[in-house]
């Protein structure tokens, strides 16, 4: 289903008009050409962008893939897990010279959101963290366990009189009835199985992805292998085909970009045109690789 039907971008003239007088307002400054993300797309001849089920921008470093995932995603008002690198000037620049148009002019579902790479790499970082903490918190546990079991073993125990006290009888009474291990996972928790990072990614797109909502992602290959990213690739066309979902995609991946259907922006031609896979630039850096090495596949 087609939430965002299209975005439409300010050209040089604009851009430079609306700066001027941004930068008038600011104590007689001039126009900086490089406040972010000024002067980036009219450079590319890049306008109006339609959409599909799967759109797709690809381009090499700095050719303003995630750049303009930002900018869509901030108009769109979609949440976002890890903030991005912004500027004074990138909201107005929104508000007074972006316009999109969405189905129907109705805003994206909820659960829509925009998730980058480096949403996968914090979250694995805080699963690792939240591991760490968790350890701490069992060995404690078993060190009271072990101080109980002692004090019960030497016929030692509190006088019961207060309510400290009855909360030590509680703590007696479990320890008695309860294996090391019980108490210690009741009272400190269970350590989380430990992924790699490609099966967290994997996992992470999995729990995320609903029915019905426009997702962005940015460079969603990063941490993934290749077998899990053609999961990935597969994962977003059967949300693409059958339950309503639009996705808009920044990728260097051959096997996101060769998804069947998708509609790929070329950000590295002047202007940026649309293009079929296997014309882009980079997949035809795979394809060289692989053609002049044919036969070490081919003798084995």
């Amino acid at each position: 289903m087609i939430y965002l039907k299209s975005y439409t971008l300010p050209d040089l003239g604009e851009e430079e008009d609306w700066a001027e007088r941004y930068w008038s307002r600011k104590a007689g400054g001039n126009p900086h050409p490089h406040e972010y993300p000024y002067g980036i797309f009219p450079y590319k001849g890049l306008r109006r962008i339609e959409f599909s089920e799967v759109t797709v921008f690809c381009g090499g470093n700095g050719s303003g893939k995630s750049t303009l995932l930002n900018l869509i995603a901030e108009s769109l008002n979609l949440p976002r897990i890890t903030p991005f690198n912004t500027s004074p000037f990138f909201h107005e620049y929104i508000e007074r010279m972006c316009k999109w148009e969405t189905a129907g002019n109705r805003g994206a579902a909820p659960g829509s959101a925009v998730y980058t790479s480096d949403d996968v790499f914090y979250g694995l970082i805080d699963r690792r963290v939240e591991n760490f903490e968790t350890e701490d918190r069992r060995r404690e546990a078993q060190e009271v366990y072990r101080q109980e079991k002692a004090a019960m073993m030497s016929g030692a125990g509190p006088v019961y009189r207060t309510l400290e006290d009855y909360d030590k009888l509680v703590k007696r009474l479990e320890v008695r009835h309860k294996t090391m291990s019980k108490y210690v996972t009741a009272h400190a928790g269970s350590l989380t199985t430990p992924d790699s990072n490609g099966q967290y990614a994997l996992r992470f797109f999995r729990e995320h992805f609903r029915d019905d909502c426009l997702f962005l992602l940015d460079e969603p290959e990063n941490s993934l292998s290749p077998k899990y990213q053609t999961e990935v690739a597969n994962l977003i066309l059967e949300y693409a085909r059958f339950f309503g979902c639009q996705f808009v995609i920044s990728t260097h991946s051959p096997f996101f970009l060769s998804m069947k259907g998708a509609l790929i922006y070329d950000l590295d031609s002047v202007p940026v045109v649309t293009r079929a896979w296997w014309e882009l630039e980079n997949m035809r850096m795979y394809y060289t690789l692989f053609r002049d090495n044919r036969a070490k596949f081919e003798n084995e």
